[in-house]
C-alpha cells in the first residue's frame, strides 16, 4: 500500500504518560480534570492547540483521549474531540461507540465546534460534558467555532444525547488564557 492510501494522525508522545487507563474516573469533575489537563499540557509542551477531550464509559472507565493536533499534523479535522473519537473507535473496533448497549460520554475542555458537534451524534455518545463555552473560546482566542443550530443543545437532546455544561469552566478558560499568553508559539 502506498503512502497516498494511508491516513494517520499521531498524538503527542507524552499523552500516554499523562493518562492512567487503570483509574476509574467516577464523576464529571474527575473526567473534566483529565480533559483540561491534557489541553494544558498540549499548550505547555507546544504540541498542539488548547483543547483536550476524552471518551468514557458511564461507569468511569477511560476508553480514549485526544488533544488538538491541527497544526502539527497539518490536518483541519485533528481536533481533540475527533482524535478522541478516532482513538475510541480504533480501540473498540466500531464506528458507533454505543452499539454495545453501554452508555458513553464525551468530555471536552471546550464546547465542540460545528464539525465536532456533528461528529458527536454519529459517533454514538450518550452524554456530552463541556468545560469552556464557545463564547469563551472566541473571546480568549482567534478560533472560529463555526455555526451551530440556534437550539444546538435541544438538537442533541432530541437525538438522545444529554448535555452538561460549565463543568470546571473557569479552569478550562484558564487554558485559553495560557495559550494567549504564549502567543507566538509555533503550534
Amino acid at each position: 500500500m502506498s503512502n497516498r492510501n494511508r491516513l494517520e494522525l499521531v498524538l503527542p508522545h507524552w499523552i500516554d504518560e499523562e493518562i492512567d487507563f487503570s483509574r476509574v474516573y467516577g464523576d464529571d469533575a474527575a473526567r473534566m480534570q483529565l480533559a483540561i489537563g491534557l489541553a494544558r499540557r498540549n499548550v505547555e509542551l507546544e504540541t498542539g492547540g488548547p483543547f483536550g477531550a476524552a471518551i468514557f464509559r458511564e461507569d468511569g472507565e477511560l476508553i480514549a483521549a485526544g488533544v488538538n493536533r491541527v497544526v502539527p499534523e497539518q490536518c483541519s479535522i485533528a481536533h481533540a474531540e475527533m482524535t478522541a473519537f478516532m482513538s475510541a473507535q480504533a480501540r473498540l473496533g466500531r464506528f458507533r461507540l454505543n452499539d454495545d448497549g453501554a452508555r458513553y460520554l464525551l468530555v471536552t475542555s471546550a464546547q465542540p465546534c460545528s464539525m465536532c458537534y456533528g461528529a458527536s451524534f454519529w459517533a454514538g455518545i450518550d452524554v456530552l460534558v463541556i468545560g469552556a463555552r464557545s463564547e469563551d473560546v472566541m473571546q480568549l482566542s482567534e478560533f472560529d467555532e463555526g455555526p451551530l443550530p440556534a437550539d444546538w443543545i435541544g438538537e442533541l437532546e432530541r437525538r438522545g444525547i444529554e448535555v452538561r455544561r460549565d463543568v470546571w469552566r473557569e479552569q478550562a478558560r484558564g487554558v485559553f488564557e495560557l495559550y494567549r499568553r504564549m502567543a507566538g508559539a509555533s503550534y
